[in-house]
């Protein structure tokens, strides 16, 4: 018990320090046109359990069927219960800053126009798949580190809505769609 809280302060320590280069020198993004055709999405389920609504985004942004991805953080879950979103957690954290969980893999493999970061909380393993995504434009809230996204916004993380409605502005007047 007491190796296994050392191991985890050693990749709390290794994790934060991934993070603050990340956070200097970010990943490159090779996607230069402007306009909208891929979006991704990391949301704290904990804070924010109905995934779903991301899914939305597709219609109002006239994207193809599998252009939206959602992946959701769990501070604590179970790897046999069923979720409807692909789920990583603290668990999940390795040596080095390495996310350790395959749905991690594979949404940061992909590169994204918008990343859209749905949670309110600082959390280790939140920003770092904020940083390791690659996203040409990153939107998120203002009680996140502002160094993480591009646009921030000041809306309740429960009303989406809200939320969805002052992206889409945005959006226009960026003319991304």
């Amino acid at each position: 018990m007491f190796l296994k809280v050392i191991k985890d302060k050693f990749k709390q320590k290794s994790g934060r320090k991934l993070l603050k280069q990340l956070s200097v020198n970010p990943v490159a993004v090779t996607r230069e046109k402007k306009g909208i055709r891929s979006l991704g999405c990391i949301v704290d389920l904990d804070r924010f359990e109905k995934s779903e609504v991301f899914f939305q985004f597709q219609e109002e942004f006239s994207l193809r069927p599998n252009a939206v991805k959602i992946i959701g953080y769990k501070r604590l879950y179970d790897k046999n219960s069923p979720y409807a979103t692909p789920v990583f957690s603290d668990k999940d954290l390795g040596w080095n800053g390495e996310i350790e969980n395959s749905y991690a893999h594979e949404f940061l493999g992909r590169e994204y126009d918008l990343l859209v970061n749905y949670y309110d909380e600082d959390s280790l393993l939140l920003n770092l798949m904020t940083v390791k995504t690659k996203a040409r434009l990153k939107v998120g809230f203002k009680e996140v580190d502002p160094l993480y996204n591009d646009l921030i916004f000041d809306t309740p993380l429960k009303d989406f809505q809200v939320f969805k409605k002052e992206l889409k502005k945005y959006l226009g007047i960026f003319k991304e769609i």
